[in-house]
């Protein structure tokens, strides 16, 4: 049975009519219909740009097909119905196009320098072996290759990078040349600028930022998914590492702490912004309208802060919008978002791939 929904639809800001027909939407009446929402602010879906179904809480790779489903469930019925998984350890095609799952966009598994991440979830390669590794990885997933392009190195004890600029560039071109996507995990300041000048697609986390290289992102269209949630978690991880490594947790400490103003000069700079979690590891599931938040408190206004959860993200990751023949997944909002960004932590009506989720 096709489905009914009338609203403000945002971006456009007017009331609308539209029809989900199987997992279409349409602006052409259908009769019969059935209407499930006469009112409120209708949204695209949202996206969680950055997490990590593969990965349990604590850090460990998921055992099960079961456990990506539940988190990726977790998501769901917070409104995310579109995930980029930004790394994953453990294969979970099969969810792909499964009935009542996000849309997904994969990443294959982290590609590391040895002993330079979390044990036992990335594929650890020397520098010559990279590129070859990269191409693995873009085969492995659906269009994204993840790389950690620095990380805390015990022999200087602060972040440094991963490998040297020649090996990043080769590594980002390899993921062009099999057809993907690039996205880097970086912390510090020498790691985020030899990814950017390398040509990666989307920075993750970008701590590092400077203002200049955010105007060279903003030139080169480069994306920052800023992950504030997980940088607010810098400070527990500064603490366990100060006994050992005092300079790596101040260094910490002052990445979290000048953040906020990184993350509003890349938006003022006109740097594509999405919302990513990082759930997965450290970060529960179904945290994107915290994540939308914390945005928001760093200066950028709660449109931007939509279109960086909803339209513009779905966008970049190739899922249609609600527009004519796009993908019928929508959430709905009794009040309005702009407004009041805190009501999207309870949409009253979810929808994704034309059935009715709630």
């Amino acid at each position: 049975m096709a489905l009914h929904v009338r609203g403000v639809l945002l971006p456009d800001d007017e009331v609308r009519d539209l029809w989900l027909v199987g997992d279409r939407v349409t602006f052409e009446p259908v009769a019969d219909a059935e209407t499930i929402s006469d009112s409120g602010y209708v949204l695209p879906g949202l996206v969680d740009a950055h997490c990590h179904l593969g990965i349990q809480y604590g850090g460990r790779p998921i055992e099960h097909l079961d456990q990506a489903r539940e988190l990726a469930t977790t998501d769901r019925d917070a409104g995310v119905l579109a995930i980029r998984d930004a790394g994953s350890p453990y294969p979970y095609p099969e969810l792909d196009d499964e009935p009542g799952m996000p849309r997904l966009a994969r990443a294959g598994r982290h590609v590391a320098a040895p002993k330079r991440y979390l044990r036992d979830i990335g594929v650890e390669v020397d520098g010559a072996d990279v590129a070859a590794a990269v191409t693995e990885q873009a085969r492995a997933g659906t269009g994204w290759v993840k790389l950690v392009g620095d990380w805390i190195d015990r022999s200087v004890g602060d972040l440094a990078p991963s490998w040297d600029p020649q090996t990043m560039a080769a590594a980002v071109a390899a993921a062009h040349a099999a057809g993907a996507r690039a996205a880097v995990h970086t912390f510090s300041e020498e790691g985020v600028a030899q990814m950017v000048r390398a040509g990666v697609d989307s920075v993750e986390h970008g701590t590092g930022l400077s203002f200049d290289l955010i105007d060279e992102m903003a030139r080169r269209g480069t994306a920052l998914v800023p992950t504030m949630i997980n940088i607010q978690t810098f400070g527990g991880i500064a603490d366990r590492a100060r006994a050992k490594f005092a300079g790596y947790a101040d260094h910490m400490v002052a990445l979290r702490d000048r953040f906020p103003s990184v993350v509003r000069a890349a938006h003022e700079a006109g740097v594509p912004i999405y919302v990513g979690t990082d759930a997965g590891g450290g970060i529960r599931h179904g945290q994107a309208a915290e994540e939308m938040l914390l945005l928001h408190e760093a200066g950028i206004p709660a449109l931007d802060v939509l279109a960086a959860a909803s339209w513009r993200a779905r966008a970049w990751l190739g899922f249609p919008g609600l527009v004519e023949g796009g993908r019928a997944d929508l959430v709905v909002y009794p009040e309005d978002p702009r407004r009041d960004l805190t009501v999207v932590r309870a949409p009253r009506r979810i929808v994704l791939r034309g059935q009715v989720i709630r």
